[in-house]
């Protein structure tokens, strides 16, 4: 089974330490997040995971190889990744955005039915098929977030890399993605999230990696890891955790 891991990286920006000896093996099946303050390393992690930083000590890996040395086109069919901040730099319609997302499994012969029905799952998927026709510039932020989740989900990676897929989207389009990601992990993807919400990991993460000033501090099981003592520790605040009436963990942040 594939695996992605971080091994032992560390890397500096600027002069300051943005990751240090940072380890991890994320497993395909389960959704892990990458949980931390502001500051704490997540995207920076995410990003070298994604081969789009290379860190200036410890690797990155996909099933012991490391990702700076996988070929582009093979790397992209295996690590899909959702950045914060993606920008669409023309005005394409919503489906030829999402198509793009399986540019890495084309052949010379362009476009096939599988790429067509990947393209429509995706759509569906991500409550998009309506505004397939749309211009993507029509669309408000929390659709465009969506476009784009559709366009990572159109190349059916082994690896879903997203940071802050939440972001913009209504409370029932989150749950809506949440429900998705959780989708992806049960059909044997790895899905690997950076989020902020407390609450929703504790709804959507398998397994939990908790930064603090670019040092792990905690990593595990999510149960384990987003304990009240721990995240007194990475945070700086208190909380209630609790369970709803149907079963469903909560964290509610109740004081600094």
């Amino acid at each position: 089974m594939s695996v992605l891991a971080a091994e032992a990286i560390g890397l500096s920006l600027g002069g300051n330490r943005i990751l240090d000896d940072v380890s991890f093996a994320f497993r395909r099946g389960r959704v892990t997040a990458l949980l931390g303050a502001n500051g704490a390393g997540k995207s920076t992690l995410l990003a070298c995971l994604a081969a789009l930083r290379q860190p200036d000590s410890g690797r990155a890996t996909l099933d012991g190889r490391d990702v700076q040395t996988i070929d582009r086109r093979e790397r992209a069919r295996a690590i899909g990744l959702l950045p914060q901040a993606a920008d669409v730099h023309w005005d394409v319609d919503v489906a030829t955005l999402v198509g793009l997302g399986r540019f890495p499994h084309r052949g010379r012969w362009g476009e096939t039915d599988a790429d067509r029905a990947a393209v429509a799952r995706a759509l569906a998927a991500t409550d998009m098929t309506a505004l397939a026709d749309r211009g993507v510039e029509r669309l408000s932020g929390g659709e465009r977030g969506r476009a784009l989740l559709a366009r990572v989900l159109a190349g059916e990676p082994d690896w879903l890399l997203a940071d802050e897929p939440l972001a913009s989207l209504d409370p029932a389009h989150q749950l809506d993605v949440l429900a998705r990601l959780r989708g992806v992990a049960a059909a044997g993807g790895g899905v690997v999230l950076v989020l902020h919400d407390l609450h929703l990991a504790a709804r959507v993460a398998d397994d939990a990696v908790l930064l603090r000033h670019g040092r792990v501090i905690a990593a595990g099981p999510a149960d384990a890891v987003l304990t009240a003592p721990l995240i007194a520790e990475a945070y700086g605040v208190e909380v209630e955790i609790g369970t709803t009436p149907a079963g469903q963990r909560f964290i509610l942040p109740i004081a600094r």
